[in-house]
């Protein structure tokens, strides 16, 4: 049975990067991790009330990102495996709190031991995965696009751009930086998306941010909420700790912020998300339901004679991290020579 309303909370709590760690050091470090994530969410529960139902996690909040490692030892030191014991013991705090739990980190994958990838994986307040993404946009780190062929043999193509139904509502994940790509956003609400899940790590300002900017239009487009969890500070890398730090925030269908959380680990990211209103908003005809106004058959032609990022680039390689870059400036080269770029 649907809940027509609940509260969603963008738990903003500091990460402590894994960089530089033996990979003993750093697995215990992803344990603490998850010990501290636990006793945060279980007083928030306890200070917000029973009705919390949706937690959002930070942006690679039990490792940080790598720090120019090489691919294999990033992914020895910081990759976790999809059934391991990491992600039991995350499930066990959905469970024990009954409610939906975000959390997106970096994982390995037998189909593909060479490499990792980064995802977004939802847990239901029964433990079980209920969603699985795997970030599509990457500038320095392994995508199933890179890999596309191979992956969708593995996965099938339900496996990129699954939605969840469930009794709070249809939930989609957004890694950080892809909510600045609305195809991403509007192909998840064309397949019923209506709460976008976007763990982030990202530099914080009092101006708004070119992804601040992104998630309010991103909610406009699709009508659908978006709940945003960024991190409360960042240690152990050299970056300044206080860059990525604050602006958790949950926004409405029509782009409003409903709540907004400070620098700092806090709880105060935290709303009442009302699905009723937003499905009737859905269903109203208007200028305003862009959802409905789509011509998604005119932009698939579109796109598809454009240049960009091509699928299987990487191929059965290990890269290091200059091909990423370099991959970049083949694309920059093509949208010069195709007139994009003067």
């Amino acid at each position: 049975m649907t809940q027509p309303s609940y509260r969603a909370l963008a738990l903003q709590t500091a990460t402590r990067s894994v960089t530089g760690l033996t990979v003993s050091d750093a697995r215990a470090a992803i344990e603490a991790a998850i010990v501290r994530v636990a006793a945060q969410v279980r007083a928030s529960r306890a200070w917000i009330g029973p009705d919390l139902r949706l937690v959002v996690l930070p942006e690679y909040v039990l490792t940080g990102f790598p720090l120019g490692e090489p691919v294999p030892a990033w992914r020895d030191r910081a990759a976790i495996a999809p059934d391991g014991p990491e992600y039991e013991a995350l499930a066990a705090v959905a469970r024990d709190q009954r409610l939906y739990l975000v959390v997106n980190a970096y994982e390995s994958d037998p189909h593909f031991p060479e490499l990792y990838f980064q995802a977004c994986v939802i847990l239901g307040p029964d433990g079980e995965v209920v969603l699985r993404a795997r970030r599509l946009h990457s500038m320095f780190s392994p995508t199933p696009y890179d890999v596309w062929t191979r992956y969708l043999d593995a996965y099938g193509p339900d496996s990129i751009l699954p939605v969840a139904r469930t009794p709070i509502g249809n939930l989609a994940a957004i890694a950080s930086e892809e909510i600045l790509y609305p195809e991403l956003a509007r192909a998840l609400a064309l397949r019923g998306a209506e709460v976008f899940c976007q763990p982030t790590s990202e530099a914080s300002s009092p101006q708004l941010t070119q992804k601040a900017v992104a998630r309010r239009a991103r909610a406009i487009e699709n009508l659908a909420y978006v709940v945003s969890a960024n991190s409360g500070g960042l240690s152990g890398i050299p970056i300044p700790g206080d860059s990525v730090n604050g602006g958790s925030e949950v926004l409405d269908f029509e782009g409003r912020v409903l709540a907004q959380a400070g620098p700092g680990e806090s709880l105060v990211a935290a709303a009442e998300l009302d699905l009723a209103a937003l499905r009737r908003h859905r269903a109203r005809p208007g200028m305003g339901n862009l959802l409905a106004r789509g011509k998604p058959a005119l932009w698939a032609a579109e796109y598809g004679r454009q240049e960009g990022e091509q699928p299987d680039e990487l191929g059965d390689a290990v890269p290091d991290r200059g091909w990423f870059a370099a991959r970049q400036q083949a694309v920059i080269d093509r949208l010069r020579e195709a007139g994009v770029i003067a």
